[in-house]
């Protein structure tokens, strides 16, 4: 889907070949500048989907960062990243900025391969103080004089991360600042208290302008070699009681804000200011997600990763979404709402995904048994672990990829203390156009190891319903992993689903698949092809990583000349490595066992479908594959 308008315009725009042109503009043009970056924004969002409400937000706060800064020479950690679109633009990448997240075009995050502009590959919440840190104390000790900031916003700040390295940055003294973007918003609405806390600061205007009046008068008071100590401890006084304590204050950051982050000019003065000063500083600007596109404005969480769409005049164009099966997401939440109806105990916990995960939907059906406690995966899973201990049933929202910040808990207070928590592990496999940051391939790796985990991925909805079901029901921790894609139009096996029990959906005698998850699907297709050319191939859903169904194992390389496991996750450490130790553990031939994952490489933003391709996972893919094993081909 496009966009239904002509050309653009954009004569400011076009003026522009490197944030150094930026230098000579006013104010005034700068504010035109941000209105036609936002117009290309939105329109390449539209033809191509990405996040839209975050990236219009952050457009004027982007333009006066790089008129005051140097990024060619000094440094800027975007925090996770998503809000770059305009960084993008600035700094030489209008032209493959067009092809958002298709191949051949520019990604959605930060990336320094594409430009030295870039410091870091950033796709997770909560690490860019700490590396700007890290930057910030290599060029203290070079004595290279470039400055450091960070941009993080206010629902990052809340991460155990972010908080670990504000305090540090406090310690050390070094030069950074640390930029708030303050948008009220992370995905969904801020929680937690620091979010009242900047709320308080952000609807009190006199704030930021009385704390930098007071500190300017005290300044002009002439000091000399005259004054005594006392003075210096009376102008100290006299600014805590009439300036409140900014909370960072008391880590050792000297405070500004809050400012309006869509007034280009106080922008431009705090940034120049704020350049030149020394130690730790943070600058809190106050923006507005989705601006200058009205839709995104007034519902930003809707916004936030968009779909392609059409549009003309800032108004969205009604798309009726063709028909078709569920997404895994969707069928998740629908098996878990019919559980929680006859099970008062299950609860849902996510980090800061309520609508990704698909768990507002609980939330706004059991108000009192959900819970979202912002960007903090380690705490959602310690929070689990708690209330699993205390009696409830928690189901535990979160994407593969953003999991992994949480492993530790996994083990240690999940794992380890043998407790019923459920993982609804969103988003495993290849996830497309968010590309690398976000692809979910290492559960199943990381998975494995830990003692008493069920880990399961179904084939289908069927699977899907019956595995959740058991899961609300175990004694231990489970986890379920289900990509970002749709489930299969019907159920694949009637076979119900029994832990550690795989389910043979197709027969045949020339070699056998074992395939997890949604792999089935495409073997299953590329088994009937070559059914066409007269190769009968077995293909079975392993359901079951962990426990692994050995018996069926067993049986297939006993009744076959060759077993392929398939994987839609990293090979290394996988699934596929599941399937060869157990065939060693059993003395059994692990020379016809042969594995088909995700092979040790970073895999680019691309659809799905063509990702999947590129790594030989989908129906034609796997046909090659099958082919050349049963001896019809290379």
């Amino acid at each position: 889907m496009t966009n239904d308008q002509g050309p653009m315009t954009t004569p400011l725009l076009d003026t522009v070949e490197s944030p150094r042109d930026l230098r000579g503009m006013s104010p005034e043009d700068l504010g035109r500048l941000a209105g036609e970056i936002r117009a290309l924004i939105t329109r390449t969002v539209g033809a191509h989907g990405g996040h839209l409400a975050s990236n219009l937000g952050i457009v004027d706060l982007t333009l006066a960062l790089h008129r005051a800064y140097d990024f060619a020479r000094d440094h800027v950690v975007w925090d996770v990243g998503h809000q770059c679109y305009a960084h993008k633009i600035l700094t030489g990448r209008r032209e493959a900025f067009e092809g958002l997240r298709t191949a051949g075009g520019t990604s959605g995050f930060p990336n320094p391969a594409e430009s030295p502009y870039d410091a870091f590959r950033t796709g997770h919440a909560g690490a860019s103080v700490s590396t700007a840190l890290g930057l910030a104390l290599a060029e203290q000790a070079a004595g290279a004089g470039a400055r450091t900031v960070a941009v993080i916003g206010d629902a990052s700040l809340a991460s155990g991360m972010a908080l670990e390295a504000m305090n540090h940055a406090g310690d050390a003294g070094v030069d950074l600042l640390v930029v708030l973007n303050d948008n009220d918003m992370a995905i969904s609405r801020t929680v937690g208290a620091l979010a009242r806390y900047l709320t308080r600061l952000r609807t009190t205007p006199a704030y930021g302008n009385l704390k930098r009046d007071v500190h300017e008068v005290l300044d002009r008071v002439p000091m000399g070699d005259l004054v005594s100590r006392s003075i210096h401890a009376f102008k100290d006084v006299l600014k805590e009681a009439v300036v409140p304590e900014h909370m960072f204050e008391g880590l050792g950051f000297c405070c500004y804000g809050p400012v309006d982050g869509h007034d280009m000019a106080e922008l431009i003065e705090i940034l120049e200011e704020v350049r030149e000063a020394r130690g730790p500083i943070l600058l809190h600007v106050v923006t507005e997600k989705g601006r200058g596109f009205r839709p995104a404005a007034e519902k930003p969480e809707a916004w936030h990763s968009a779909s392609p769409f059409k549009e003309r005049n800032g108004q969205v164009l009604a798309e009726t979404e063709p028909p078709g099966p569920a997404t895994w997401t969707r069928a998740a939440v629908d098996d878990l709402l019919a559980l929680a109806e006859a099970d008062g105990r299950l609860v849902a916990v996510t980090a800061a995904m309520p609508e990704g995960s698909g768990l507002i939907r609980f939330g706004h059906r059991y108000p009192g048994r959900f819970v979202d406690v912002g960007i903090c995966e380690q705490h959602a899973v310690g929070l689990a672990a708690g209330m699993a201990k205390g009696g409830r049933r928690p189901v535990v929202g979160i994407y593969s990829t953003f999991l992994q910040r949480a492993y530790d808990q996994l083990f240690q207070e999940v794992a380890l203390q043998g407790l019923p928590v459920v993982f609804l592990v969103d988003r495993a496999g290849l996830v497309g156009a968010d590309g690398p940051t976000h692809h979910g391939l290492y559960d199943v790796a990381y998975f494995r190891p830990l003692p008493g985990f069920t880990l399961a991925a179904p084939a289908d909805a069927g699977e899907l319903a019956g595995m959740l079901r058991l899961a609300a029901e175990a004694e231990g921790p489970w986890a379920i992993r289900y990509p970002r894609d749709r489930v299969p139009a019907k159920d694949l096996s009637d076979v119900p689903v029994a832990v550690g029990r795989a389910a043979v959906v197709r027969q045949g005698q020339a070699g056998a698949v074992l395939a997890l998850g949604a792999c089935v699907a495409p073997a299953v297709e590329a088994a009937r092809r070559l059914a066409e050319d007269g190769v009968e191939v077995a293909v079975a859903s392993a359901r079951f990583v962990r426990p692994l169904d050995t018996d069926l194992l067993a049986d297939l390389l006993d009744a076959h000349p060759w077993v392929l496991a398939v994987e839609d996750a990293a090979a290394a450490g996988g699934f596929g490595s599941a399937v060869l130790e157990a065939a060693e553990a059993m003395g059994l031939d692990t020379a016809k066992v042969h594995r088909a994952g995700v092979d040790d490489e970073i895999v680019e933003h691309d659809t799905r479908a063509a990702q999947l391709a590129g790594q030989g996972l989908d129906a034609a893919g796997l046909a090659d594959r099958m082919r050349a094993l049963a001896g019809g081909g290379p």
